[in-house]
């Protein structure tokens, strides 16, 4: 199933927001560790609010299908989605649960450890996504991933496949998914922590990512996009296995590197550029994220992407784990 090419792709994004509680440290602590002296900050977060804010920025014309809580979190996170131009007629305000929120540390190296509190987004029903099937039969792509129930992303798949639109799932955080869904997926996004869960296969190299995108496709994913962390993306169809390098960063947090990597994946798809390039589109803007500090705030504007990729002589491989 091929996207729809247009100027401007319409993005469909279904999933969570939350509004993330970071600590930056030297180190993440161990279980049981108490580490004093760390630097506090709040952001926008939530994968689902993440990656529709990162394909606005990139060129999308998004659409936001989530839920929040009637409390100041989520007051603040419709603030932000209607300034990052994302239409927000399909997220719902929840009175009897809060907003999700996250709790995150950050080492100095860029890694991090992450918790998360729902809240309201494990409400997001599919008589919700139902609400949105014109939306979504409009859009030139169905955005997904996990914070949400796999109820809710079952049936947004099942809307977008009799409209046959494309469905990109991240399956983060990680859990076994059904082999009903996984069939119903146009792009499976995985990292390697999410692929070895799903398929059993533990991914430490170009061989085995191949050997696990191999699985997921047999499991009926028309297409796999293996995020590597330092060494790229492997990229899995019926024709190509090829490695897609990324782009040598210093990292400063990680957090959204992967949600930001699905959001300008989405646009560079629906604006009808070949997979290849457009994994390397998605890889820039990954690698820029992780220079900056938060979720949302880290996601690139497409005129820093492009003037990233404009300045990159060939890709090279990145300190970028896309999480």
């Amino acid at each position: 199933m091929k996207l729809k090419s247009i100027a401007r792709p319409k993005i469909l994004v279904i999933g969570s927001s939350n509004t993330d509680m970071i600590i930056k440290l030297d180190r993440i602590p161990q279980p049981g560790e108490t580490i004093l002296g760390g630097e506090f900050a709040t952001a926008a977060g939530g994968k689902g609010a993440n990656q529709a804010v990162a394909a606005a920025r990139a060129g999308g014309d998004v659409t936001l299908v989530a839920r929040v809580g009637q409390d100041m979190f989520g007051e603040k996170a419709l603030a932000g989605f209607i300034q990052a131009g994302i239409h927000v007629q399909y997220v719902t305000r929840d009175p009897a649960a809060p907003s999700g929120v996250a709790l995150i540390f950050v080492a100095k190296d860029g890694e991090n450890s992450i918790a998360v509190a729902g809240g309201a987004n494990g409400r997001l029903s599919p008589a919700e996504v139902n609400k949105a099937k014109g939306a979504i039969a409009g859009a030139s792509a169905v955005l997904m991933q996990l914070e949400t129930p796999v109820a809710t992303v079952q049936a947004a798949a099942e809307l977008a496949a009799r409209a046959e639109v494309p469905v990109i799932l991240n399956p983060a955080p990680a859990r076994v998914l059904p082999d009903q869904l996984l069939k119903l997926v146009s792009i499976l996004t995985p990292n390697e922590t999410e692929a070895a869960l799903l398929t059993g296969i533990s991914v430490t190299d170009e061989a085995t990512a191949a050997r696990a995108a191999a699985e997921l496709r047999a499991r009926g994913v028309e297409t796999v996009i293996l995020t590597l962390g330092a060494r790229g993306a492997f990229v899995a169809t019926a024709s190509t296995e090829e490695l897609v390098s990324g782009f040598r960063v210093k990292a400063v947090d990680s957090t959204a590197a992967g949600d930001v990597f699905n959001g300008a994946l989405a646009v560079a798809l629906g604006e009808g550029r070949p997979l290849l390039e457009a994994v390397r589109f998605a890889n820039a803007a990954a690698a820029i994220s992780v220079t900056r500090l938060g979720a949302q705030p880290s996601a690139p504007e497409r005129k820093e992407i492009e003037s990233f990729l404009a300045k990159s002589n060939g890709a090279t491989r990145a300190s970028v784990s896309c999480k």
